[in-house]
């Protein structure tokens, strides 16, 4: 199964696209510290708002950092917050999901009315009042989006749940003495994650641009923390004196969210071979 999805995504050549991007701003958050040529806190007001140059190729902010050495930095950070929401997301939200399809009945029911009264709200009006409320910071945004974005996994979880937990193989766990944990950990989740992977890539880009947008409100990363919706926020005050301090951000902001909605739809592709084949004819 997963040689011919790896197969598949070869044939894709945006997903190759995607997996080759993401893969170099994963190297370029894990070596960050050996490929910046500065220090990215560094304050030299001697230098502040330079034009990109031999020196500084993209660059210095209204403090005189290097703005190519905060932006490798904010890889680093931007994309670590992202991976951290979203597998909290959808750690949280698989178990609540898988959960109450398989118990069905009274947990259903009350599970699900939680779900209806969230979905009820805007999730991201939500998110900015619960961040409001835990105060700014990058971990409280987290929180935050964990405590919103869960219930969009749960109600796929639970309607694939609900199909699965009839089939044969099941109720051979059920003849064997398996238990119900064991059960929902060992045959339930495995036959039904394969939409949320796919969910979970795409909302990757969504993820980004949520915390880079909240950074950019003040709810996120606080100075000097080089993050990149931090870094358009310090660069809005000087658009039109150095715009460079907010191009240059933006424009990584944009290629990772196109690298993940590449891998997304390729993902799409290969675990759900029948959509292909709708979308060839």
């Amino acid at each position: 199964m997963r040689l011919k999805i790896v197969q598949q995504l070869k044939k894709d050549k945006m997903a190759v696209i995607g997996v080759i991007i993401i893969l170099i701003l994963a190297f370029l958050a894990i070596f960050a510290p050996y490929l910046s040529l500065y220090d990215p806190m560094e304050v030299n007001m001697e230098n502040r708002l330079l034009t990109p140059s031999e020196k500084h190729p993209l660059g210095t902010d209204q403090l005189g950092r290097d703005l190519l050495s905060r932006i490798v930095y904010g890889t680093r950070v931007s994309i670590a917050a992202a991976t951290m929401a979203t597998l909290m997301i959808m750690i949280f939200g698989v178990t609540i999901g898988a959960i109450a399809g398989y118990f069905g009945g009274v947990v259903d029911q009350a599970i699900m009315r939680v779900v209806d009264v969230l979905l009820a709200f805007p999730s991201l009006i939500l998110t900015i009042a619960i961040a409001g409320i835990l105060g700014p910071s990058l971990m409280n945004l987290i929180i935050a989006m964990t405590a919103t974005g869960w219930v969009g996994y749960s109600r796929i979880i639970r309607g694939s749940v609900l199909s699965v937990k009839e089939k044969e193989f099941i109720e051979a766990a059920r003849a064997m003495g398996c238990g119900n944990l064991y059960i929902i950990a060992r045959h339930i989740i495995p036959n039904v994650i394969s939409p949320v992977i796919v969910i979970a890539t795409i909302d990757m880009g969504h993820t980004i641009l949520s915390i880079t947008g909240l950074s950019f409100l003040g709810l996120g990363a606080q100075p000097p923390t080089p993050e990149w919706g931090a870094m358009l926020n310090d660069g809005k005050s000087f658009m039109t004196t150095a715009p460079h301090l907010m191009i240059f951000p933006g424009l990584m902001i944009m290629v990772v969210v196109l690298a993940f909605n590449f891998l997304g739809d390729g993902l799409r592709d290969a675990l759900d071979p029948r959509l292909r084949q709708v979308m060839m004819k």
